[in-house]
């Protein structure tokens, strides 16, 4: 049964106590509002169909998000975790103010107009887009918080762009080889070298590993790939050479098991070699331009 009652701010308040149910309070600016409220809620309660709202009402976006990262994306890969936390700023740049509540497709387009409007490439606006669809769904189905929808479900989403297919043209192999092997850490050269006669993405020659490598039967076994799923890539000769040159380099530290290692941090911990700044000073070297490290494995 509903009582409503008005409160000293001459508003009315609405409380509905209802046996096998929470307590249902809101407050409102007429008694006629409240009592449109509390009837359609108790009818939802007989139904069996009443949702509280209350939490979504007071929970914030950037408080959801901050919960999602902290639950959800830290069980994810890695590099797929760090990503998140890039494309959860932006979301909660723009988004972070509203209620959960309060969230409507109409302000997940302006959003997506907003972004597309300042050049942001339709690729990285769908991470966002997803990301933020995402939070809502494990609003709804886990924490129950009162989300009745996910205004990001019927949003058109951007077209994405023509996939990337550069490939390297000419003399541009060669010099970029001869580049690295002037580079002062033959690392950047190995794996260079290994991306294009192995096929693997950037981050998976960066992070490989000796146990990862079997030499009799010439062939990387890759646990932590970018779908998710092992693979084994085949090593051509070509490949395999790079690899026997990377394991007996005579500067090769004791305590990692790194093919391609990096100084130790402050935890004294290794990690992979950071090869980027590398990267480009080899680019600018070879007089190539628009080429990612990752564009590589197109030649394998």
């Amino acid at each position: 049964m509903a009582t409503i009652t008005r409160t000293p701010s001459s508003t009315w308040k609405a409380v509905i106590r209802k046996r096998g149910w929470p307590t249902a309070i809101k407050t409102f600016r007429t008694k006629r509002d409240a009592q449109d409220w509390a009837r359609r809620t108790e009818d939802d309660m007989v139904r069996g169909v009443y949702i509280e709202r209350a939490n979504a009402d007071r929970l914030l976006l950037r408080d959801a998000l901050k919960r999602y990262l902290r639950e959800v994306s830290i069980t994810k890969k890695p590099s797929t975790a760090k990503a998140e936390q890039s494309k959860a700023r932006a979301v909660l740049a723009a988004l972070g103010k509203y209620s959960l509540a309060a969230i409507t497709p109409d302000i997940v387009a302006d959003y997506r107009d907003e972004r597309l409007g300042r050049g942001l490439a339709a690729a990285t606006l769908r991470l966002e887009l997803a990301l933020l669809s995402h939070l809502f769904t494990v609003a709804i189905k886990e924490w129950r918080i009162g989300v009745t929808y996910n205004p990001v479900a019927n949003v058109r989403k951007p077209t994405p762009a023509k996939g990337r297919d550069r490939r390297l043209r000419g003399a541009e192999e060669s010099r970029l080889l001869a580049a690295c092997s002037q580079h002062s850490n033959p690392m950047l050269g190995w794996m260079v070298r290994l991306a294009l006669h192995s096929g693997m993405r950037a981050g998976e020659v960066q992070s490989l590993r000796r146990h990862q490598v079997d030499l009799t039967r010439r062939v990387v076994r890759l646990s932590d790939t970018k779908n998710g799923s092992a693979r084994t890539v085949p090593l051509t000769q070509a490949a395999l050479a790079v690899v026997r040159e990377a394991l007996q380099n005579p500067l090769r530290p004791i305590d990692t098991d790194l093919l391609f290692w990096g100084e130790p941090g402050r935890d004294k911990k290794r990690r992979p070699y950071e090869f980027h700044p590398a990267w480009r000073q080899a680019l600018n070297a070879a007089g190539i331009v628009d080429l990612r490290f990752h564009d590589l494995r197109h030649e394998a």
